[in-house]
């Protein structure tokens, strides 16, 4: 009877034991704090870098200039003349990838203000056509017409008439 006390005594004590040190199933104990790793950081979220803003192309001359393209009396197609003008416009514009221009349409005095803003659209609109079709992207040109509001010569023969029927490209942006 001793020697079965004594087990049954071992066994309770390790009952106690074998509890105390599991405790309940659902449940784990908090390890001593002497014990308890410290969890690294979460490594921090990366930054992207915002896109850089394309600045001025410094590549661009300060005297950049196009060239001016002329139309017969009454028309807005381009003649065969001036289609190296433009040529050399649109490579410039090719050349320099940043530069936006906004083409002006002008006309001689003949014919009424409102004919005459209508033709002039119709040049600049002709020009910018060439441009496109040359490869300019379309976004990088405006048009606008000024009809007979701004003569480069203010003489009223051939001559003068000759001067004011044209398409001016203004620099709009470098």
């Amino acid at each position: 009877m001793i020697t079965s006390k004594r087990t049954l005594i071992t066994i309770l004590g390790l009952a106690v034991a074998v509890s105390t040190f599991t405790g309940c199933a659902g449940k784990k104990a908090p390890a001593p704090a002497s014990t308890t790793q410290a969890k690294a950081p979460a490594p921090a979220p990366k930054i992207q870098e915002a896109p850089k803003k394309v600045e001025q192309d410094l590549s661009v001359p300060s005297n950049l200039r196009f060239e001016t393209v002329f139309f017969d009396y009454d028309k807005s197609n381009i003649r065969s003349d001036q289609r190296s003008i433009l040529n050399r416009n649109a490579e410039l514009l090719m050349k320099y990838k940043t530069v936006r221009v906004q083409i002006e349409g002008h006309c001689d005095e003949r014919g009424t203000n409102e004919y005459n803003l209508a033709l002039g659209q119709r040049r600049a609109d002709a020009s910018k056509q060439y441009l496109v079709e040359y490869g300019v992207s379309s976004s990088r040109v405006t048009t606008i017409s000024y009809g007979e509001e701004r003569p480069l010569d203010r003489g009223h023969n051939e001559t003068a008439w000759g001067k004011n029927r044209r398409s001016e490209f203004v620099i709009t942006a470098k």
